[in-house]
């Protein structure tokens, strides 16, 4: 969307590609994918091994609200981790991990049943005698491969991570290496 000269975009970052637009390395990046205006960046980053929803604008005032650790917005990932984590496990999740001599802010977390997704490829490595399960987490914070070292702090390996919401913007039917143009309406709530 292009509002006074600021472009705002929702993507689907695929797997394996990093949350940037050049690389010195021949690795994949957004360029790979997406077509956008000059001067706009991502908001934020995804590893490159996590998927799901990215977003993308030329606005310092939404980029510098969002990646204000102060703000403490809404971030929703699901996770596929190894087995199936206890009751206690998940409230320790809630609760707290300490990682980097610091403990992560409270947190939201369930059990999913498994989100109708895309294939990703190349596919999660499977254990026949290991089952996997489906979690649902909303952070307040975004420090670097949190919940992956959360989850695997509880004895929960993440096999597969896709961020689905960004405050009030949902991941919904976009497919990865699609974008889409935010709504004014949905610039709005972001910023307030």
């Amino acid at each position: 969307m292009n509002q006074n000269n600021y472009f705002y975009f929702a993507i689907n970052k695929p797997y394996g590609v990093l949350s940037q637009f050049s690389d010195g390395f021949g690795r994949k990046t957004l360029a790979d994918f997406f077509k956008i205006p000059k001067n706009v960046y991502p908001v934020g980053r995804l590893d490159m091994d996590s998927e799901g929803l990215l977003l993308l604008a030329n606005d310092k005032k939404l980029t510098d609200y969002l990646l204000n650790p102060g703000n403490k917005h809404d971030r929703e990932y699901f996770s596929q981790v190894e087995g199936t984590p206890s009751d206690s496990e998940l409230k320790t999740l809630e609760e707290g991990i300490i990682f980097e001599k610091r403990i992560t802010l409270p947190s939201k977390v369930k059990m999913i049943e498994p989100p109708k997704i895309w294939d990703r490829t190349p596919p999660i490595r499977v254990r026949d005698n290991i089952p996997s399960s489906w979690i649902s987490l909303v952070l307040i914070e975004g420090r670097n491969r949190q919940v992956r070292k959360m989850t695997a702090a509880i004895g929960h390996p993440t096999l597969r991570l896709i961020r689905v919401r960004i405050k009030n913007i949902l991941l919904n039917d976009l497919k990865p290496g699609e974008i889409r143009p935010l709504k004014p309406e949905e610039i709005a709530e972001l910023l307030s």
